[in-house]
């Protein structure tokens, strides 16, 4: 084997493992506002707005 056959071959792209921290954080946040059903109105803030007069 020549010296040409030998030497490898390089790679036209680099290999990046991993994900950012600030991506995936991001994307956890986003998973918890996803799947987080919305809460219960406060019967306060309920009942003071039935209490309220209607406009006319």
């Amino acid at each position: 084997m020549s010296a040409t056959e030998n030497r490898p071959r390089p790679q036209p792209y680099a290999l990046v493992g991993g994900v950012s921290m600030r991506d995936l954080l991001a994307s956890c946040a986003a998973a918890e506002a996803v799947s987080t059903p919305p809460r219960m109105p406060d019967p306060d803030t309920v009942r003071a707005a039935a209490e309220r007069p209607k406009a006319a």
